[in-house]
């Protein structure tokens, strides 16, 4: 498939809003450490698990581990090798890999720099390690982010790419639901995680539209002179 050349606006634009979201995430990392327990985060996972039922909690199990490490591996390999071995698109598959890859770095350095503690009330399962940012939120972002960008430039109906935004937005929302819903995450975890990984799709996407612009270009010099 051709790429379609964007303007370098729109791809400016796309950085702009990375670094707003940066910018979030380093002011909640600064409130969070100040205060680790505060009313945002007690008053709405309150809110969230008010909900709890034997068959809700049973859906929640389902989307946790829909993104766990696990099944994000089995979609990402799925996705690689339909990029590759039937699209033959070995851009999209680094930038695939770039993405996924780079957030489950950042989210270990973070974890490890800012060490808060799980909730210790209210488990409805069990999880080990710290708590912000959520992997799984950061992993949903990055999965489920790429591969509407991904799909996007593939869509060419408008139905078709409304369709593809909302069922993202909802396995991003649930999954994220989900970890504060069965104990093991603050909403803030939720929302840091969020904010982390949006700012790394934000710069891959940045960085791959620059190199598929940078090589549209190189292509019509090319031909030019010909």
């Amino acid at each position: 498939m051709r790429y379609k050349q964007r303007k370098p606006r729109s791809n400016h634009y796309t950085m702009f809003f990375g670094f707003l979201l940066l910018l979030g995430f380093g002011a909640l990392a600064i409130a969070i450490n100040r205060q680790p327990l505060n009313p945002f985060d007690l008053n709405i996972a309150a809110f969230v698990q008010s909900f709890e039922s034997p068959s809700l909690t049973k859906v929640m199990e389902l989307f946790t581990s829909i993104g766990s490490t696990k099944y994000a591996i089995i979609i990402a390999v799925l996705t690689l090798v339909f990029l590759y071995f039937v699209l033959g698109h070995r851009m999209e598959l680094i930038f695939l890999i770039a993405v996924l890859g780079g957030s489950a770095v950042m989210n270990q350095l973070l974890k490890i720099v800012i060490h808060r503690e799980r909730p210790i009330v209210h488990r409805l399962i069990e999880e080990t390690g710290y708590s912000f940012p959520s992997g799984h939120a950061m992993g949903a972002i990055g999965l489920y982010g790429a591969l509407a960008f991904l799909l996007w430039r593939h869509i060419a109906s408008r139905p078709g790419r409304i369709l593809l935004i909302v069922s993202s937005c909802v396995m991003i929302a649930m999954i994220g639901v989900s970890r504060v819903y069965l104990g093991v995450h603050y909403p803030s975890d939720i929302i840091g995680g969020l904010m982390a990984s949006g700012f790394w799709l934000a710069l891959m996407i940045w960085v791959f539209q620059w190199y598929m612009e940078q090589r549209h270009r190189k292509n019509n010099t090319h031909v030019g002179l010909v």
